[in-house]
């Protein structure tokens, strides 16, 4: 069995490969001060640089759990993760009403990817 950690801290792995599957901590925007639109494109872009780190891409993704500080917020995000998910590859996906880590975080993902085969 093959178990491969990434980014490895006492708390936790930013990702952890098992089987050809990336498991993904939460991410969260750059900037924590900016509204739900510019919180939800940059959690998205870390999203999508980390995939690429460990082989894999946005187009990969198996499963997506998106928590939202308040859900009147879900329109919004919604227009900015469906111009990020290319048609046709949308992932399993569930959207939850959460309490933040942080009170100025509006969003937060976690994300299984499969693994690119070259």
């Amino acid at each position: 069995m093959s178990i491969t950690r990434y980014e490895t801290a006492a708390r936790m792995s930013r990702a952890v490969v098992h089987n050809d599957i990336v498991y993904l901590c939460g991410q969260v925007a750059e900037d924590r001060s900016t509204d739900i639109t510019e919180q939800t494109q940059t959690m998205l872009a870390k999203v999508a640089s980390l995939l690429e780190t460990v082989g894999s891409s946005k187009d990969n993704i198996l499963s997506a759990t998106i928590y939202l500080k308040d859900m009147n917020l879900f329109a919004q995000m919604n227009s900015v993760w469906d111009a990020w998910v290319e048609e046709g590859k949308a992932p399993a996906r569930a959207c939850v009403e959460a309490r933040m880590a942080s009170p100025e975080l509006l969003v937060e993902i976690s994300v299984i990817a499969a693994i690119s085969k070259a």
